[in-house]
């Protein structure tokens, strides 16, 4: 039961990679078509004022892996319950759960920040609508804004304990100060952000240097104070620590690492290959040399080709197949190598029962001293009988 639960739990964040880079391949494609405006000059003057499908693509592969990722840290938790805290399997898995809600907080973060920066000369002299701008640009910061806090509470504040028959209990003054500790700089920081772009969208115009005072004072209070909070709850009573066992070789963890480091590659190349190959059918005409005595007309726009098999096969396939690989390489990696380690518990086990057997027989060998010593002892009352002759 509890290797069944470990292995979803390792499965889980890696379906939630695969959902994810789908989301993302088709976030790109729909990028396809939004296209940039130029006057008569050839000069940019920013995108068309629509609300990117893009952007919630980008963030529903966020959210998909990230709450996968989370759900797959609950099973963890949950088959280290079952199985004991020292178990290979359901430590490994643990781990790698833990590593995968990390990067989804580090996607998170990176989209909020991505948005913000890339928020600013969008439409350059235009007028531009209000609510492209707070659908485009607000919503999505305050999403995964959203999105960041929830999984670090549930990952790493408010998650169940690995202790059998523990009984529920309400959250505790530590526990609140703990997750003030860890939600209230990242809230800090999106109102900074949000604030920042109210002031541009307003003034339309570069931010001032007290603009930039000021944000940066609402991220050091938020920082200050979940430093208060933390301090909080470091300075509760602590629980009692738990019990470890020695550490794995060094080449077993050697080899997890490795493990991870090849998922992580071979991901980033299948993103990688997935967009260029996306980007491929992206047509921009040929370059037309104008007539004597005919002005030069710039064409900035450009084409999207139609999909076809040739090009999925060409270009497509090569990444997916990479990303079936890193998920399937990530995933047998962990667990042929604790499968290893399960093999040699089982030995161990039955060597034990014997030795628990071995002080059960000795445990009777006392008696029969004992009684020997008393009877040993009872004849040396005859001695006085002797001097009487």
């Amino acid at each position: 039961m509890e290797n069944k639960l470990s292995k979803l739990a390792i499965l889980t964040p890696l379906v939630g990679l695969i959902g994810g880079w789908k989301f993302f391949m088709f976030a790109i494609y729909a990028g396809l078509f939004v296209y940039p405006i130029y006057d008569a000059q050839g000069m940019y003057q920013g995108d068309e004022q629509i609300i990117r499908p893009s952007t919630y693509l980008f963030l529903t592969g966020i959210v998909i892996f990230g709450l996968l990722a989370l759900y797959g840290q609950r099973l963890a938790l949950r088959a280290r319950a079952i199985a004991g805290v020292e178990d290979g399997l359901a430590r490994a898995a643990h781990r790698f759960t833990n590593f995968a809600v990390i990067v989804a907080l580090v996607a998170g973060a990176f989209f909020a920040i991505g948005n913000f920066l890339g928020a600013f000369n969008t439409y350059i002299d235009r007028e531009e609508n209000l609510t492209v701008r707070l659908f485009d640009v607000y919503i999505p910061i305050l999403l995964s804004t959203g999105l960041v806090v929830y999984i670090i509470l549930r990952a790493f504040v408010f998650r169940k304990q690995v202790v059998k028959g523990a009984k529920k209990e309400r959250m505790s003054e530590s526990e609140k100060a703990l997750g003030l500790g860890y939600a209230v700089p990242i809230i800090a920081t999106a109102i900074a952000i949000i604030f920042g772009l109210a002031v541009y969208d307003v003034t339309r115009t570069d931010l001032e240097v007290w603009v930039w005072v000021i944000i940066q004072v609402i991220i050091v209070s938020g920082i200050l104070l979940g430093t208060r909070f933390s301090t909080k709850a470091k300075s509760a009573k602590a629980a009692p620590p738990r019990a470890r066992a020695t550490l794995a070789a060094g080449a077993a963890n050697l080899n997890f690492v490795l493990s991870i480091v090849f998922g992580v590659t071979v991901s980033i190349m299948s993103f990688g290959f997935g967009a260029a190959g996306i980007e491929k059918l992206r047509v921009y005409p040929p370059y037309e040399e104008p007539a004597p005595g005919e002005e030069f007309t710039a064409v900035w726009s450009w084409t999207v080709s139609p999909l076809s098999i040739s090009w999925f096969i060409e270009q497509m396939l090569p990444a997916i197949v990479l990303l079936v690989l890193a998920a399937a390489g990530t995933y047998l990696s962990i667990t042929e190598r604790n499968k290893v380690a399960l093999v040699a518990k089982k030995p161990s086990s039955a060597s034990s029962k014997k030795v628990a057997k071995a002080p059960a027989k000795k445990a009777n060998s006392p008696k029969t001293k004992t009684t020997k010593t008393t009877t040993a002892k009872r004849p040396k009352a005859k001695r006085p009988k002797a001097k009487t002759k």
